[in-house]
């Protein structure tokens, strides 16, 4: 809120990045009783899983799950940063651009979500032409 309300931020940027521990809890969680506030913390991240299990756990072939998870993470707090009024209220007025980014370790690569292409790629990358934007997001291999 103070960054765009009162600092004038132009540009948010949500960001990912390879082998994330975090993700890695949320696919095969740790025992509650022994980690009760990362437990608690990943409930953050609930409507991410969900979307992972409900969409990719029985695909065939099946796809590096971590990495989706990941790129969906991405996506999912993107959405939840919308719902800020000082965030939707930018957005609305035309003063704010939300970026979807991971980054990856291997090799330094960071990549951005293209909403025309509804999925991820490289940065610096020229877009394909399409004739209309996909709003069905297909994960990369980043």
């Amino acid at each position: 809120e103070f960054a765009v309300a009162g600092l004038g931020v132009k540009d948010i940027i949500i960001c990912g990045h390879s082998h994330c521990g975090a993700m890695k809890g949320l696919l095969d969680p740790p025992p509650a009783k022994d980690f009760p506030a990362l437990i608690q913390w990943l409930t953050h991240a609930e409507s991410t899983r969900r979307i992972v299990q409900d969409k990719y756990a029985r695909q065939e072939p099946r796809p590096d799950l971590l990495n989706v998870t990941i790129q969906e993470n991405v996506l999912a707090q993107l959405e939840n940063l919308r719902t800020h009024p000082a965030v939707a209220s930018g957005l609305a007025q035309g003063t704010l651009k939300l970026h979807g980014w991971v980054y990856k370790f291997e090799t330094g690569e960071v990549f951005g979500f293209d909403p025309g292409e509804g999925q991820f790629r490289r940065l610096g990358e020229q877009p394909k032409i399409r004739p209309a934007p996909s709003r069905n997001f297909q994960p990369a291999d980043v």
